[in-house]
């Protein structure tokens, strides 16, 4: 897509709510934060909520080489904690920007956040045309 196109996107995307999705994943990444345990699932908050804030332009990739078992305990984990939550949450968004012409653009963006939020250990987020860079699995 056109890098204007992109930047009207994320502009309205921001001044619609934008600023919403990303704090409170940002909030609930510094939360998670506050222990050990948790640092892995804030990092994955603080993932999506850059996603969230500036969402198109961005593609989500997933990363066989970054799944292991600790990727895989760590998804799980996070599907039976959170993942089922932000997925739904995401997935009623997505369907209520698709009801009109003019939120089809933004009911794409929220498929792309309800897909990470799902599984977001072993994925990585890329500007378009950037190759895939592998980020720390956990």
């Amino acid at each position: 897509m056109c890098l204007c196109l992109n930047l009207l996107g994320n502009v309205l995307w921001m001044v619609l709510g934008g600023w919403v999705v990303f704090l409170y994943y940002v909030l609930g990444g510094a939360i998670l934060c506050l222990t050990i345990i948790g640092i892995p699932f804030g990092y994955q908050c603080f993932k999506m909520a850059l996603v969230g804030l500036w969402p198109f332009g961005k593609t989500v990739h997933w990363n066989p080489e970054l799944s292991t078992c600790l990727t895989t305990v760590f998804n799980l984990v996070w599907l039976v904690l959170f993942g089922w939550e932000l997925f739904l949450l995401h997935l009623i968004l997505m369907l209520v920007f698709a009801i009109t012409i003019i939120g089809i653009p933004f009911a794409v963006q929220q498929w792309k956040l309800a897909k990470v939020s799902l599984w977001p250990f072993g994925t990585s987020i890329v500007e378009d045309g950037e190759s895939v860079r592998a980020f720390c699995p956990v």
